[in-house]
């Protein structure tokens, strides 16, 4: 692949405690991956982008970090990590590790030094400690997992986090912070990472005095822009290093600041995957994502699901589509059967665009959300940051099932959540020899996609009402049929679909490839 692999690469997300045990604790851990990488190699990704392994007590699943420079025990050791990227090179997949720069771990060295230093400390300026307004907090902000964004410590003084308490946020005006953050790049660069994806990155930048005048105190304001050049400084010294953004922002013009030149290389195409599966939104998030990434030259990308949202084979069966990351709808009925068509077709659709797509472990298998999780097994601080109204992600975060007919379906000891049994169908081990199995679907179109897409441009082509239809460079033509009745077939040879084709025709909820 050429140096800007990035581009127009296939990038699986791995969920490190729900991939694979290779110990038999339970919990996912670099042995279990490592084990799996010829699983990987043979799927037709290009990398793989690995949510948090670093130390931490994992009172958010690993995003309350208390030691960037190392990995946490439950997973493995600094030298498993290192041995697995270069396994993973070997096998030609590319390692992207998340750094999560707004918040570190309360049990971190840095934030016990803030507790013990006291008021006005420099080790204080490294987080957002502020006197309080009488008996109260600073300010009335929420915390996104809900409940206030502010705890009070033993001397009366109150600290900034806008997640979970156990999350104290950086103060990114404190010089301490800035070096600590590129130090940690270069830390994980020198140790071979080929990418960086960066957590919750538009909310680095706060303004706790800041008057209720209608802008966001802590949302995209100007000054991240200066930590991500200066990000992007650090990168630029690695060739072929890429840095993606977590950036959730409904305003595309805002949006594409991150992806200036000397920002970010790319970022999460969240309009795409919060859309409803239906003809004329989606036709018009797409055109709105190219036209916001051509003027800056920086490539697209298209993401289905991830580990903070509802499975795609759950959403696409409700008779309401769309995802919202404040109202996850839990419970609504779903189909599961119209579902799986949805997301068959959609996974076709993506992977057809141009740009990068990014495909979250389980995905393949066509796994549904799990919804009835015991209560007392519900891991996800929104559950009890919610007072038991939100039951949270943890539906998307249980354990992949990878052969047998009952849990824990090979994925080592018993798992740290609990897989249904139904599952038994949708196991690798299953699904391998079905070809007209999701995981067989994912391994084609990744095949073909490989030879025939990725970047570069695309034209739309004249199609009826509810259909979707564009050709690539490469001479390949998508087809999708969101409307409710069949529609002829595109002319050519049909190289895949997502779903029978009977009698010449292109089914409801079904997409094709042709050449």
């Amino acid at each position: 692949m050429p140096e800007a692999w990035w581009r127009g690469a296939a990038i699986y997300q791995v969920y490190p405690r729900s991939f694979a045990d290779g110990n038999g604790d339970g919990v996912g851990d670099l042995a279990g991956l490592r084990d799996r990488l010829p699983y990987l190699a043979g799927l037709g990704v290009d990398a793989l982008w690995l949510n948090p392994w670093y130390p931490s007590p994992m009172a958010d699943g690993g995003y309350d970090v208390a030691d960037y420079r190392d990995v946490e025990a439950v997973f493995g050791t600094l030298a498993e990590a290192e041995a697995f990227i270069g396994e993973a090179h070997a096998a030609g997949l590319r390692i992207i590790l998340d750094v999560v720069p707004n918040h570190a771990s309360d049990r971190s060295d840095w934030f016990r030094e803030a507790l013990a230093a006291g008021p006005g400390s420099p080790e204080r300026e490294r987080f957002w400690f502020r006197p309080g307004r009488g008996d109260g907090p600073p300010n009335d902000w929420q915390s996104i997992f809900g409940g206030p964004a502010w705890t009070r410590v033993p001397d009366g003084e109150w600290y900034l986090h806008l997640f979970a308490p156990e999350q104290p946020d950086f103060n990114w005006n404190s010089p301490d912070v800035v070096r600590e953050f590129h130090d940690v790049l270069r830390f994980w660069y020198d140790r071979g990472v080929d990418g960086i994806r960066i957590d919750s990155a538009a909310l680095l930048v706060k303004d706790p005095d800041a008057e209720p005048d209608g802008s966001d105190p802590y949302t995209d304001r100007d000054g991240v822009h200066d930590i991500y050049r200066g990000w992007r400084k650090v990168t630029d010294e690695y060739p072929g290093r890429m840095l993606v953004g977590e950036v959730w922002l409904p305003d595309q013009e805002r949006f594409a600041r991150y992806l200036r030149p000397d920002e970010m290389h790319t970022a999460f195409n969240f309009d795409f995957l919060n859309c409803a599966f239906e003809p004329h939104a989606l036709r018009k998030v797409i055109d709105t994502t190219l036209a916001t990434h051509a003027p800056l030259g920086a490539p697209p990308t298209w993401v289905l699901a991830n580990h903070d949202v509802v499975r795609p084979v759950t959403r696409y069966g409700r008779a309401d589509t769309s995802f919202d990351l404040q109202d996850r709808r839990h419970g609504a009925p779903t189909d599961r059967a119209l579902g799986v068509r949805r997301a068959r077709a959609a996974a076709l659709l993506a992977m057809a665009l141009p740009g990068a797509v990014y495909i979250y472990q389980g995905e393949e298998l066509g796994l549904p959300e799990v919804e009835d999780l015991p209560d007392e097994l519900r891991q996800d601080p929104i559950w009890h940051r919610s007072g038991h109204t939100d039951p949270g992600r943890d539906g998307c975060r249980v354990p992949l099932p990878w052969a047998g007919d009952r849990p824990p379906f090979g994925f080592g000891g018993d798992p740290w959540l609990p897989q249904p049994a139904d599952w038994k169908d949708l196991t690798v081990e299953a699904q391998e020899p079905d070809p007209g199995s999701m995981l067989n679907l994912y391994r084609a179109a990744l095949a073909a996609r490989r030879e025939h897409l990725g970047d570069g441009a695309m034209t739309w082509l004249p199609s009826e009402e509810n259909v979707l239809a564009f050709t690539r460079d490469s001479g390949l033509t998508c087809v999708v049929n969101l409307g409710p009745a069949p529609v002829p077939l595109p002319s050519g040879d049909v190289l895949l679909a997502s779903g029978p084709l009977p009698d010449g025709l292109l089914p409801p909820d079904t997409a094709v490839w042709t050449r």
